[in-house]
């Protein structure tokens, strides 16, 4: 859906003062919109869409259900959102720049586009729709474009908010949630995927060894300061070590070889 114009006449009595967390509504212009509770084939997928998107390295913060104050009569609580915003009490000042909702069995079709146009028109770059009945899917919804819909087996991406492209049974499936939620985490650690931390522990066991073998014949050759020691430890290159144990095969002592 583009950005149209309301279907509502005139605005509504209420403000977001006059709710409190935990409130089933939204507002939409000072209208009151009833906010049921999830069912048991969406609570799941939820779950999983939020720890996707809150792990992505790029994510400063992301929340389930958190109400934005997008104006002065309009408040609004996305499924799924992402940002940059304090976690404290009240109302979320602002925009997400992502919003993901949920529609199962029931949805309620006017209040979705009521929604996804609040949003859209209060500057929310990206909305994806997760549709849970007939063929998974989801429907994208950008400012200034017309909505395309993503199937499974295809990704999505939303530039500038995200780092890593999203599968969309990632949003749903729990055993792809929890795959592209372990790469979010190791990249925030530094790697790239579970292969390259394998990789790396068996790179880090290496050096040990190498270490303790360097260790034990200089050892053996006199004595070990501890200062020795310390800088045998603090070596992390392979080459290095391994030419200070020819050194040391080769006679030399620990004072001789790394002073």
């Amino acid at each position: 859906m583009t950005q149209g114009a309301r279907t509502r006449m005139g605005h509504g009595p209420f403000r977001p003062d006059q709710l409190h967390s935990g409130d089933p509504y939204e507002l939409s212009e000072g209208h009151a919109i009833y906010c049921a509770p999830t069912g048991g084939d969406g609570a799941g997928p939820n779950l999983r869409g939020g720890f996707v998107i809150d792990t992505d390295p790029r994510v400063k913060s992301a929340g389930v259900d958190a109400g934005f104050q997008l104006g002065p009569l309009t408040m609004r609580a996305p499924d799924v959102a992402a940002g940059d915003f304090a976690e404290r009490p009240g109302w979320v000042q602002g925009v997400p720049p992502l919003a993901i909702e949920y529609a199962s069995v029931g949805q309620d079709e006017h209040e979705l586009r009521e929604k996804i146009d609040d949003l859209l028109r209060a500057g929310t770059q990206h909305l994806w729709v997760v549709r849970l009945t007939g063929p998974r899917r989801v429907e994208v919804y950008e400012r200034g474009g017309a909505m395309r819909t993503v199937l499974a087996g295809q990704t999505l991406t939303a530039p500038g908010v995200l780092q890593n492209e999203v599968p969309v049974e990632a949003l749903y499936d729990r055993e792809a949630a929890h795959e592209v939620a372990l790469r979010n985490l190791l990249q925030r650690k530094g790697y790239e995927s579970l292969e390259a931390l394998q990789r790396h522990e068996r790179e880090e066991g290496a050096l040990v060894a190498r270490r303790a073998m360097l260790l034990t014949l200089l050892a053996a050759r006199g004595a070990v300061s501890e200062a020795q020691r310390a800088r045998v430890q603090a070596c992390a290159q392979a080459a290095e070590l391994d030419a200070w144990f020819a050194r040391a095969v080769a006679g030399e002592d620990a004072a001789a070889i790394v002073g």
